[in-house]
């Protein structure tokens, strides 16, 4: 009786060591990929160089800007599905994906490595993964690719000889505006609302304006729409600052989190991408717009369940998760948005 107990408890461990050996594959595997696309609670372990590289660059941050391009190309009301126009569009999509915004994500790790040595010490530049050297020529070759290809569109499209090279300046711009917003004596970063604006305003309003200028004309309107648009991106740009609040109060970065509190900053976010979007729902039915501005109107519910459900209750435990149930449908709102104004004369 005591040998089959005995044996009993053995299967029984070799049960449980398994299924703890898979789970730790899981989570390790879990780890693994957070740490591939630059998410919050990767792993920690040595992978090759290129996956650091990768991972410095945050792919995780790159489909917004992507689809940016896709909202400025809807918006020209000027894209006829032709292979020539899909290979332009793919170019802009890789410049401002994985060129720009991987530049934007390499220079503002550099500059805050102190700061993610407290808040993020898994990532590749505080935790001694990659050298300062190497960080460099990644930000010089990503910053040369994204201008160079942007300076090829502008050839590709006719704007060069004998035009401005819009697509050219606006890539400038976002460079620029990258550069300042992580680098000292500036870096807008350091101020809740003038770094959240500024990343808002690069989300939402440069590719718009990368895939307008490529396809069509970049007018004042369209400036005016998505600056204001770009308001609504402050509260998701606030949603990434609960997480690094305790980083951010040591070292004398003043986050809306920081500023105002958690509290108030939750509902400073649910207010900031709520009014906006009504705001623009409104200008949609006052172009004669109706049924893109009830789609808006639609796609705005599922953002505010995700409000009351994930943020309110939690914004520091919830925020990866309300990013993913809300940040899609304000994404597709944009791209809503910008469909009515390439179908609308009124553009």
């Amino acid at each position: 009786a005591a040998g089959l107990v005995a044996a009993g408890n053995m299967r029984r461990q070799g049960r449980g060591g398994r299924a703890a050996r898979a789970a730790e594959k899981g989570q390790g595997d879990e780890g693994g990929f957070r740490q591939l696309i630059g998410m919050k609670g990767a792993s920690d372990e040595e992978v090759p160089l290129w996956k650091i590289r990768l991972q410095l660059c945050k792919p995780v941050t790159w489909p917004p800007l992507v689809l940016g391009c896709v909202c400025g190309t809807a918006a020209s009301g000027n894209w006829n599905w032709e292979p020539n126009q899909w290979a332009l569009l793919i170019v802009a999509m890789f410049i401002s994906g994985p060129c720009l915004t991987g530049f934007t994500q390499t220079i503002n790790d550099w500059y805050d490595r102190e700061i993610d040595a407290i808040n993020e010490p898994y990532r590749p530049i505080p935790s001694g993964k990659i050298t300062e050297e190497q960080v460099w020529q990644q930000i010089y070759f990503l910053f040369f690719t994204g201008l160079g290809l942007a300076l090829g569109l502008d050839v590709a499209v006719g704007h060069l000889p004998d035009g401005p090279p819009t697509v050219f300046l606006v890539a400038l711009l976002g460079t620029f505006l990258a550069t300042i917003y992580s680098v000292p004596p500036l870096k807008l970063k350091q101020n809740g609302w003038a770094g959240n604006y500024a990343l808002g305003w690069s989300y939402v309003s440069l590719p718009w304006w990368c895939g307008q200028a490529l396809f069509g004309e970049l007018t004042p309107e369209i400036v005016a729409l998505t600056t204001f648009y770009s308001i609504g991106a402050i509260g998701i740009a606030i949603v990434n600052d609960f997480k690094s609040v305790e980083g951010d109060a040591k070292m004398g970065l003043d986050s809306i989190p920081v500023m105002y509190g958690i509290d108030t900053a939750k509902y400073l976010t649910c207010a900031l991408e709520g009014i906006v979007q009504l705001c623009i729902a409104a200008w949609l039915f006052y172009i004669g717009e109706t049924n893109y501005a009830l789609g808006l109107l639609a796609l705005l519910v599922p953002q505010l369940i995700a409000q009351k459900l994930l943020l309110l209750e939690d914004p520091i435990a919830n925020d990866v998760k309300f990013q993913a149930a809300s940040l899609p449908f304000f994404q597709f709102g944009i791209i809503v948005t910008a469909s009515a104004i390439g179908a609308n004369p009124f553009h």
